[in-house]
């Protein structure tokens, strides 16, 4: 792979309060080998230097005239407004292939901005967010992008002063260093992604990965601790997969539960929507988890419980919960614009709900099943079985039916041999 000699670094930021710091970064991306692109995301001042793509320009790109904006009502209705450009503008360079990677820097106001900017841009690209408020529960889980980088912006309210510019000197180091080095995604095989916890949790990947991998498919498996369900997700929103074998909902559950370990309110959703053909399981919707150094929430402190590790811990919904749940899942996958195959393992959903394991509750489980016969319609397919989750037959049937879709033409062959 030839190496790239100087990445073209687009860095947005408001040049009108943040010049110095902008400027700074753009010295730090030109030591780093990098060029840097202004764009300014500015509404009522100008910055002290000439951005490439300046305010106007930005205004334009929402099709309005930063007068307009300046005048929307307010500093949201503004920063929407330039949000509309800035990821206007950006998307149109990443198509013409006129940038390498993204940085952006910015408090809450420019941390909103900048988040529409990066689900506009196509996985691959290098994106980089340096915040006040980076990691922080502010954020939802539905405005990340998949593969975006973020870096909490320290010391970082008003002006340089030597912690924020060692954060600021190794962000532009970061995002310089990944448009050297990164490699975008493979087009060579047809994708499908699975979801699933550990194999300790949950075990089908073990068996379908090899063998979807030895009919041609590239197989990406998606861990849904909460992010890992928003990667997924935001992939499929674009159409990267040929289809979606999304056997593990959990972080369904714990949205519908009010945990906050979920993927948004659209888990379950972008599939379907971008006419992408999914199989459906309701691997451990079952338990709802939470933060387990902040200990068992009342509300389900009387219901079994297993602690994963220090940071993750689950205890189970009871059945009017997991009713609810069912119905839930039925109304998402009603709304798919592709085929969807359900298959329900009526004997368990995960490794822990066996009899004699810490989350084992038949009666529960039992409440669960029959909602979701009830809740699931056609064209929606039903796939009922005894089994287990982690059986033979539930992977077996899984593929029963992806092999059926890859031979009526709602999955594309796979490719056994790949040119070099």
């Amino acid at each position: 792979m030839p190496e790239m000699t100087q990445p073209r670094i687009l860095l947005i930021g408001t040049g009108d309060t943040k010049a110095d710091e902008l400027l700074f970064m753009s010295e730090c991306i030109a030591r780093a080998g990098g060029r840097t692109i202004m764009m300014d995301i500015s509404v009522l001042g100008d910055p002290p230097y000439q951005a490439t793509h300046d305010k106007h320009a930005v205004a334009a790109a929402a099709q309005t005239t930063i007068e307009a904006i300046a005048s929307s009502g307010d500093e949201n209705s503004a920063m929407s407004l330039m949000a509309v450009g800035a990821a206007n503008l950006a998307r149109a360079l990443a198509e013409r292939d006129a940038i390498d990677g993204v940085i952006a820097i910015g408090g809450t106001m420019g941390t909103d901005l900048a988040l529409d900017v990066a689900q506009a841009l196509p996985l691959g690209l290098p994106k980089l967010i340096v915040s006040t408020v980076a990691f922080s529960h502010l954020i939802p889980p539905e405005r990340v992008a998949a593969d975006l980088m973020m870096i909490l912006w320290a010391g970082g309210l008003y002006g340089l002063n030597g912690t924020c510019t060692a954060v600021l000197s190794q962000a532009c180091g970061a995002i310089v260093g990944a448009a050297r080095s990164a490699i975008k995604p493979r087009k060579d095989r047809p994708v499908v992604a699975i979801t699933s916890l550990g194999k300790s949790c949950l075990r089908y990947m073990v068996e379908l990965k090899p063998q979807l991998e030895r009919r041609g498919y590239e197989v990406v498996v998606f861990h849904t601790t909460g992010m890992g369900g928003r990667a997924m997700e935001s992939i499929a929103a674009q159409g990267g997969f040929a289809a979606v074998l999304d056997l593990s909902l959990q972080e369904v559950a714990n949205q519908l539960t009010g945990s906050v370990v979920n993927s948004g309110a659209d888990r379950l959703e972008n599939a379907g929507r971008a006419g992408i053909p999914q199989i459906v399981a309701p691997g451990a919707i079952d338990m709802v988890d939470f933060p387990a150094w902040l200990g068992v929430p009342s509300e389900l402190s009387d219901r079994p419980f297993h602690a994963h590790n220090r940071l993750l811990a689950s205890a189970t919904s009871g059945s009017t919960d997991r009713q609810r749940i069912a119905r839930a899942i039925a109304e998402k996958l009603s709304q798919a614009n592709a085929p969807v195959a359900f298959v329900l393992p009526a004997g368990g959903i995960q490794q822990w709900d066996r009899e004699g394991e810490a989350l084992h509750d038949p009666d529960a489980l039992a409440a669960f099943v029959d909602a979701m016969r009830s809740a699931i319609k056609a064209p929606v397919e039903l796939h009922e079985i005894k089994d287990h989750i982690n059986s033979a037959a539930f992977n077996e049937t899984v593929l029963g039916i992806f092999d059926r879709w890859v031979a009526a033409g709602i999955v594309p062959r796979g490719r056994t041999t790949v040119a070099a």
